[in-house]
């Protein structure tokens, strides 16, 4: 889904992609992200997005002390390393072939006091959701994750599963082509989204979405 090794690429913005590590400094730590484009591909490259959601999840406008939350597709694992220093409990999942590459991101950057607040699980979209509690989850975050059109009814169906009618989903996203926007309509049938951030510089949008009420839904 997320793991497509690729080849070397000469222009200067992927550059800092191909690098060993990527640094960032997010709720007053600094943290150094482990990167391996050539094993893992996309999944093991801190995109923008997850930078944006992180900034995001740093304004202060959500609160994450105690929260249940779960990220999708984590790749290095930033966003959900970070909610967990805000004092979030957080299951940071991705495809099975990313999580030894994922845990070793997460132990780290994480402090010893923080480690427990912190399981790393492998899922594959729309797959052995039952191993995960319906509805059990607070925040579903997920930084750069709709761009594979295939994976578009596997991601609905994880969403659907985890949100209760109170979890709130925030996605990070930079709209590439059509079929992102596809997506968004998709997510409007089944949820009320809206745009609550956007970060010129790197062109990303943050949307935030929850399940519509029965009788509002298709």
């Amino acid at each position: 889904m997320a793991l497509v090794p690729y080849v070397e690429n000469p222009l200067p913005a992927l550059s800092k992609l191909h690098n060993s590590s990527a640094q960032f400094r997010f709720a007053d730590h600094d943290l150094r992200l482990a990167q391996d484009w050539k094993k893992l591909g996309v999944a093991a490259v801190v995109w923008d997005a997850a930078v944006v959601m992180c900034m995001y999840l740093e304004m202060g406008k959500l609160e994450l002390k105690g929260k249940g939350v779960i990220e999708l597709g984590a790749g290095t694992g930033l966003v959900g390393i970070v909610a967990a220093l805000m004092g979030a409990k957080v299951t940071i999942t991705d495809r099975e072939p990313a999580l030894d590459f994922l845990s070793a991101n997460v132990k780290a950057n994480l402090p010893a006091d923080s480690q427990g607040s912190v399981v790393v699980s492998e899922l594959s979209w729309g797959e052995g959701l039952e191993r995960y509690p319906a509805g059990g989850f607070d925040l579903v975050l997920g930084a750069d994750i709709v761009y594979l059109e295939d994976t578009f009814v596997p991601l609905l169906q994880t969403l659907e599963h985890l949100c209760s009618d109170t979890t709130v989903v925030f996605l990070a996203c930079k709209i590439r082509y059509k079929r992102d926007t596809n997506f968004l309509s998709m997510l409007k049938q089944r949820f009320r989204v809206e745009e609550v951030y956007y970060e010129k510089q790197r062109d990303i949008h943050v949307y935030k979405s929850c399940k519509l009420p029965p009788r509002e839904g298709l």
